[in-house]
Formats: C-alpha cells, sequence, structure tokens
C-alpha cells in the first residue's frame, strides 16, 4: 500500500455542506459517488470534530522499549483510536514503533545536528505534564525534546480495470478500488520552546474550569464562554485557506495531526549533542484526554 497525497482526502478541503439530489433519468458518473461519499464522512466528520474535539479517545499509549539481544531500542505506541483536528478516527491496529538510535541518527545527519541542538533543553519542568511533575518523576539534566504525532492518512489498495484517463487509449488502464483510512507515527524535535511556550496541547478552556477551588459560578462562566467560542476560524465547511495549525502544533506539520506524546531524551552538551545514559522519558500525560460517557459518569458517582 502507498499514502496518498495529504490533500488528496476531499475533507482537508473543507467542502461545503451540499447534499446531492437525484431524479429519475439523470446520468451519474464516479463523481458523484465520491460527492456523495464526502457529503457523509464531512458531516460525520463535523460533528465527532466538535462532540469529541481533537485527541486520545482509547489507547494509544507510548512506551520506551530499551534494547536488549533480541531487540532493538524503539518508542513503541499501543494500540487505540484517536480523533484529529478534521474530525476523522485515526486508529491504529497494532502496535506501531520507529527506532529511536536510527531516528536520532537521521535527524543529526540531516542538518549536522543543528535541530538536535536547538531542541535541547535544561530544566525540563518548563515542558513537561503536570502529572509528570506532581509523580516527583526525575527529569534529565540535559534533554533533546521530541513530540510524537499520530495523523491520518488513506492508503490505495486493490486495483480494478477501468476506462482509461486522460489522453490515452488504453485496453488494460486500472483504477483505485479501494482506500484504508490508516495512519502515519512521526516523532518531531521541538525547537523554540522556552519559559512562555511550552509546545504543549492547550486546554479547550479558560484552566479555572477545571479549578475545583474555583467557585461554580466562575467554572460555569468558563464553559460557556468556552462553547461560544468555540467555532473555530478554519477548518469548517466552506472554509478558504486550509486549516491553519493549533497553536502547539510545530511548522511544517499536517495541521490535522494529533499530539500524543513527549518524549526527553537525555544528551550531553557537546556539538552535536550526543546521547549519554539514561533511558528516554515518555510523557503521555500532555496530550488531550477524550473520556467517554461512562468514564465521567463512574467519576460522578452514577
Amino acid at each position: 500500500m502507498s499514502i496518498q497525497a495529504t490533500n488528496a482526502d476531499p475533507l482537508v478541503a473543507q467542502p461545503r455542506a451540499d447534499r446531492l439530489a437525484y431524479a429519475t433519468g439523470m446520468l451519474l458518473d464516479a463523481q458523484d459517488f465520491s460527492d456523495e461519499q464526502t457529503y457523509h464522512r464531512g458531516r460525520l466528520a463535523r460533528a465527532l470534530a466538535f462532540v469529541a474535539g481533537p485527541g486520545t479517545l482509547a489507547g494509544l499509549e507510548v512506551r520506551h522499549v530499551p534494547e536488549s539481544p533480541t531487540q532493538v531500542e524503539e518508542i513503541s505506541v499501543q494500540p487505540g483510536v484517536a480523533v484529529d483536528r478534521l474530525g476523522r478516527l485515526v486508529e491504529l491496529p497494532r502496535d506501531a514503533c520507529l527506532r529511536l538510535e536510527r531516528w536520532f541518527n537521521a535527524v543529526r545527519d540531516t542538518d549536522g545536528g543543528d535541530t538536535l541542538r536547538q531542541a535541547s533543553y535544561d530544566d525540563l519542568g518548563r515542558f513537561a505534564s503536570q502529572r509528570l511533575i506532581d509523580d516527583g518523576t526525575a527529569l534529565p539534566a540535559l534533554a533533546v525534546v521530541a513530540d510524537v504525532y499520530l495523523r491520518f492518512a488513506a492508503c490505495a489498495r486493490g486495483l480494478t480495470p477501468s476506462f482509461a484517463q486522460g489522453p490515452f487509449d488504453a485496453l488494460n488502464a486500472v483504477s483505485i478500488s479501494r482506500l484504508r483510512d490508516a495512519y502515519e507515527l512521526l516523532m518531531i524535535p521541538r525547537a523554540g520552546l522556552d519559559d512562555a511556550y511550552s509546545g504543549l496541547p492547550l486546554p479547550p478552556a479558560d484552566p479555572v474550569a477545571g479549578d475545583p477551588t474555583a467557585t461554580p459560578q466562575a467554572r460555569r462562566d468558563a464553559l460557556q464562554d468556552a462553547v461560544l467560542h468555540g467555532w473555530a476560524g478554519s477548518g469548517h465547511a466552506g472554509g478558504d485557506g486550509g486549516l491553519e495549525p493549533s497553536p502547539e502544533q510545530p511548522r511544517d506539520l499536517d495541521p490535522s495531526a494529533v499530539f500524543l506524546a513527549r518524549v526527553f531524551i537525555p544528551v550531553d552538551n557537546a556539538t552535536p549533542p550526543a546521547r549519554v545514559v539514561g533511558a528516554p522519558l515518555v510523557d503521555n500525560w500532555g496530550r488531550r484526554f477524550l473520556p467517554p460517557s461512562a468514564l465521567f459518569a463512574q467519576w460522578a458517582g452514577l
């Protein structure tokens, strides 16, 4: 299977909600059936994007797998499902992995280590999730900060005979008969972080909404304001200019991608940085979680 280009999915173009209308005797072609699919996919995706929002629905825990005589060192992602920023489901049916040594060497060889140097930080508590800090987890003195992202990818599979397209005269032309909703796993070094910008996903509402010490009125106001201001300036049907990146996303990343975890890779202060003794630390808690209603019911004691 081969991954199609990002803009090959009609939902990336933010199509308007034009529902097809049929009449007896009307001539139809492949585009009509494609538009029918796009309408239904687009409406369902918009509903899921607003009801759930982008984030993790289930699974997708990121782990560090240490090297052993029978195992290369990996960053592993467990099976699970997420919702991307366009409302599409992104599912991992089985474990996925990135070979850490190969990744580190490839990033270093791309520009002589400049990217690794720019993504190396001390005082790492600035860039860790609150849960990791509250647990008292020991952080490396100096580490490369890299974020794991998951993005939707469509893979062409299955060919079937069809009429030749374009200025061709062929009797053996074939076309793609199936598109599999698949995924692509990315780990990106995070340059440009500082005290004012952690690069972690922002909460959907003012922090007071989740503050148990705040008054009920303040929490109510924060939730209502979040709903009233929740219509994004991009990413909706009929929008122009494409989906704008969210504030935490690095440049040149597919803006629909979902943040999964942050990885701290211990390094020295050489130029370029080199790995030192010590296992990478995976922070799974900075992502957006999308708990099902059953979990909320249990949490509320229902």
